[in-house]
């Protein structure tokens, strides 16, 4: 058996004589099948993710159906949820116009509230007149301390912005250019109003019932410590002081030295009544409400009890 091959290639110039072996041979013929490997496993990988993809494809075109499917579903359910939203925002208007009515109708006739009922039904019917509803609104913090609010930064755990960690927000941050005026939440009397290293400038009100109201981040102060101030008063002008990102007020609520989310407290209005009872549980309000019928029911007394005794004037 021969174990070499020759190979001539004659052109115009002359003959060429090429030698392979036997061994060439075969390493040739191998690289030949390897090629033909190659490109047959390449050929079949392609086929297969070409189906592949047009799997995926499909795939692709139904999740997107899913999720329009979805959205619409969640478009219609939250107008639904708008719609109860509104009927309940009309339900309580109505209420709370009622309680007042039979609150007045109450004091008419000397009818005394159900010791027995419930918070709830203490708080949100008769049992409660409207100058006991004025007391509760006018001395404890209620309503927003800007004419024109919006929340950027509600109470809870927060990365702080000007610190880079994870910290405890104990206020709610409004949204405000600097100068904006800032209004006292409650009547009260001034604690504190100077300079705060977190706070900036800011000022402190103590109210009734161990209430406490705080203002950070000012740029100026319009009353001074000891100062006494009624629901509305002017207090000071928003700014950026203190540890604070961009303007804005910082604004907290405190009771017995225990700070509580504020959106209750500023949401909580004539209208809106009985949102701050049932949403802030931390407070024995079944106290708090019988001590303010005390107070509004002691002046008719005691005028009744001493105007008999008042001597009788000569003309």
């Amino acid at each position: 058996m021969r174990d070499h091959y020759r190979i001539t290639i004659t052109s115009y110039s002359g003959a060429k004589h090429y030698t392979v072996t036997q061994l060439m041979r075969r390493y040739m013929a191998g690289v030949g099948i390897f090629l033909g490997t190659c490109f047959l496993g390449g050929f079949l990988a392609i086929l297969f993710l070409s189906s592949r993809l047009g799997t995926l494809n499909a795939e692709v075109v139904s999740l997107q159906q899913y999720q329009t499917t979805i959205k619409a579903e969640n478009d219609a359910l939250l107008a639904q949820q708008q719609s109860l939203q509104d009927t309940i925002d009309e339900k309580m208007v109505a209420l709370s116009v009622m309680s007042d009515e039979l609150g007045s109708i109450e004091t008419m006739i000397g009818l005394t509230p159900d010791p027995d009922a419930g918070l709830y039904q203490r708080l949100d019917t008769a049992s409660q007149t409207a100058s006991e509803k004025h007391l509760m609104l006018s001395t404890i913090p209620s309503g927003y301390p800007l004419s024109d609010a919006h929340v950027t930064s509600r109470y809870g755990m927060r990365n702080h912005p000007v610190l880079g960690k994870m910290a405890l927000h104990g206020g709610a941050d409004l949204r405000a250019a600097i100068g904006t005026p800032v209004h006292a939440t409650a009547d009260g009397v001034v604690e504190l109003a100077g300079t705060s290293s977190g706070y900036g400038q800011m000022i402190k009100l103590s109210h009734n019932f161990g209430f406490v109201t705080v203002f950070g981040h000012l740029s100026k102060l319009s009353v001074t410590s000891g100062d006494y101030v009624r629901q509305g008063d002017l207090i000071g002008y928003t700014g950026n002081t203190g540890l604070s990102s961009a303007p804005h007020l910082h604004y907290e609520v405190r009771h017995l030295h225990r700070r509580l989310a504020p959106g209750p407290f500023m949401e909580w209005s004539w209208e809106n009544y009985d949102v701050l009872f049932s949403r802030e549980e931390q407070i024995k309000w079944d106290s708090l409400a019988k001590t303010l019928r005390k107070q509004t029911a002691v002046p008719e007394r005691r005028w009744s009890q001493l105007a008999p005794r008042l001597p009788a004037t000569s003309s």
